[in-house]
């Protein structure tokens, strides 16, 4: 296996754990919040983000490995580590600011950073690009059940 992969990986799952800033007192919250009845899949979503990442990290790989240390593919990676810290800082920020909007707007700039990272990478790697697509399919969806769950929950604007 080639360092690269285990490297980004390794960053990926360090700064993944980021979303496990939260407090007790932040769960009740979130768990007294109603959701869209459609929303039967959500003991997935942990799952669903774990491969998320593992294809970007992939991504991120099959891109360092073509051009390793230049500086446009250390540019590139800033790109990656913006779409997973914007990502990331989902779940500890909607959940400690008690504010779906918040998490609304980070799903709406982890959508655009998605498109941006993808459109970037797409010249360099077909593969790596590809990769990034269920981030592109998933970060919608879950941008629109948070903004459904604002029209459940209007007192957690």
């Amino acid at each position: 296996m080639k360092a690269s992969w285990i490297i980004i990986g390794a960053i990926t799952f360090l700064i993944a754990l980021g979303s496990a800033l939260i407090k007790p007192r932040d769960i009740s919250w979130t768990k007294r919040l109603s959701r869209p009845k459609w929303l039967f899949f959500e003991p997935a979503i942990p799952l669903i983000w774990t491969f998320i990442f593992a294809c970007g990290s992939a991504s991120a790989a099959i891109v360092w490995d073509k051009d390793p240390g230049s500086f446009t593919t250390w540019v590139i990676m800033s790109f990656y580590l913006i779409v997973e810290i914007v990502t990331v800082a989902y779940i500890p920020a909607t959940l400690r600011l008690r504010s779906l909007t918040v998490g609304t707007v980070l799903g709406i700039l982890g959508v655009i950073f998605g498109i941006l990272v993808t459109l970037t990478v797409w010249p360099i790697s077909g593969w790596a690009a590809l990769l990034l697509v269920p981030y592109l399919i998933w970060t919608p969806i879950g941008t629109y059940t948070t903004g459904q769950m604002i029209d459940l929950n209007p007192d957690a604007t």
